[in-house]
């Protein structure tokens, strides 16, 4: 096998600039968002990180995601290619006031982190009763 010390260096340009995840400039953790009903669903690919290493906090409305994938693995000392991400995943989304923090649901099945969101009761449509003038009420939906 020849060496190809442009490739040897685009390697290393991707592991300087971030193409591997270290601890001080996370990796990209690819994510899909959207609403299912009475609930917003967050899903993240972690594939080959273990469930373990996942740290999810909320603070303030702010959602963060952290996560490791080993930077060693056992025997593997000396790679001859080296393409997957290794080290800290981190990722923050600012959740709005329209929903529940409170009570996050999170899984992780074959690779992809899924967050379930319920929107808040408060942010939920609700009928609003008024009084007429002539003291009839009726029912407007807000």
């Amino acid at each position: 096998m020849r060496t190809d010390p442009f490739r040897e260096f685009d390697r290393l340009t991707q592991q300087f600039f971030g193409g591997n995840g270290t601890l001080t400039r996370p990796a990209v953790m690819p994510m899909d968002a959207y609403r299912s009903g009475e609930q917003f669903v967050v899903e993240f690919d972690l594939p080959g990180v273990d469930p373990a290493s996942i740290d999810l906090n909320v603070e303030q409305n702010v959602l963060t995601v952290k996560a490791e994938r080993s930077v060693t693995d056992g025997d593997r000392t000396e790679f001859q290619v080296a393409e997957r991400p290794r080290g800290t995943f981190s990722r923050q989304l600012f959740l709005g006031e329209a929903l529940d923090t409170d009570h996050i649901q999170a899984g992780y099945q074959a690779g992809v982190l899924t967050l379930r969101i319920p929107v808040a009761e408060r942010a939920k449509p609700r009928k609003i009763e008024i009084s007429a003038g002539d003291g009839a009420r009726q029912m407007i939906n807000a």
